[in-house]
């Protein structure tokens, strides 16, 4: 098939990278750009709260001691290469990752390391669960603004068979570009929360992953 991939880099490539290795085409329409920030972080919180791998390269060596609660498994690879020692992934989305937070229940300071506009809904639900916890923004995230000219073409002309996506904000930013001819396409995406963000857009169908889990969104395309 021949797949629009919508992730931001670095994934992008790797993604395009394994569906090659799969016989597919992908071709790389980066929904969003990421830009670390340099967050202030107390010096000795009880634990991070990280939702996203793009949080990792913001958060400095000095916390590599620190538990950390992340929301996947990919995430927490990302966090053990950078140096982090106490990582443990809740092996799903956001309502897993709060359930995971409130079974340990860590006396102290939760620091949640996230993007612009993130972790709005799971700081309340900490902190509703009696959980001290706060937000640091760690990253930037910029929505692309237009469709290139080549992609454009490519889905007015029927070129692309299906789109994958992984996150929401990368399903709302696609949509709100109104690209041509997602009427004749499929959609993959990681979770039934991403796919409340194509719902602005005609899709020959939603194809939802199992887990929440690259493998088994590429598991979809077998």
């Amino acid at each position: 098939m021949k797949l629009l991939v919508t992730r931001p880099e670095p994934g992008a490539q790797a993604t395009a990278a394994r569906l090659a290795a799969l016989g597919h085409e992908p071709m790389l329409l980066p929904c969003l750009s990421i830009s670390p920030l340099t967050p202030r972080l107390p010096e000795h919180p009880a634990a991070l709260v990280v939702t996203s791998g793009h949080a990792v390269p913001a958060l400095p060596p000095r916390l590599h001691d620190v538990p950390v609660f992340c929301v996947g498994d990919a995430t927490a690879t990302k966090l053990r290469a950078a140096g982090f020692i106490r990582v443990e992934s809740a092996q799903g989305d956001a309502d897993d990752l709060f359930r995971l937070i409130a079974a340990r229940h860590l006396p102290g300071l939760h620091v949640l390391a996230v993007g612009e506009r993130h972790g709005l809904a799971l700081l309340a639900r900490l902190r509703g669960a009696g959980i001290t916890a706060i937000r640091r923004k760690v990253y930037a995230v910029a929505p692309l603004r237009a469709l290139p000219a080549g992609i454009s073409a490519a889905l007015r002309a029927g070129e692309l068979d299906a789109a994958l996506f992984y996150s929401a904000e990368t399903a709302r930013s696609f949509t709100r570009l109104q690209p041509p001819g997602t009427a004749a396409m499929a959609a993959y995406v990681l979770s039934g929360n991403v796919a409340k963000g194509l719902t602005g857009l005609p899709w020959a169908r939603i194809h939802v992953a199992l887990a929440p889990t690259e493998a088994d969104l590429m598991a979809l395309l077998a």
